[in-house]
């Protein structure tokens, strides 16, 4: 029993992997793209974990298992809210169907001059 809810549960973190890797190739701009990749980033492995979880059913692999999870649920997030903030900050193009901008009102967007470099002779 163990065993099918093993290959369960990897095979579930595979697909959404994979659905997530073909939205990261298929999505039209960059927030929808980073989007894909964080909700891959955080469900997949975590399914993956639990299918070796059941794999190898102790209590010292489960708590490991579940540090993993609590560690890709807390960073993934903040580090895609970063990317994000980044991308728009930067002037990453919004998708030309995109409906609603409630960002443009917090963080009016800024030209950046390129930076000049330092010759040294």
């Amino acid at each position: 029993m163990l065993m099918w809810l093993s290959m369960f549960f990897v095979l579930l973190g595979s697909i959404v992997t994979l659905v997530a890797a073909l939205g990261v190739m298929r999505l039209p701009d960059f927030f929808m793209r980073m989007h894909a990749a964080t909700k891959a980033g955080v469900v997949g492995p975590s399914l993956l974990l639990v299918g070796a979880g059941f794999y190898e059913p102790s209590l010292s692999t489960w708590i490991k298992i579940a540090l993993a999870i609590l560690f890709l649920f807390t960073t993934t997030p903040i580090a895609a809210h970063l990317l994000g903030k980044a991308g728009y900050l930067g002037g990453v193009e919004l998708w030309a169907g995109t409906t609603r901008n409630d960002l443009k009102k917090v963080f009016p967007k800024k030209e950046f001059k390129e930076m000049e470099s330092s010759e040294e002779d």
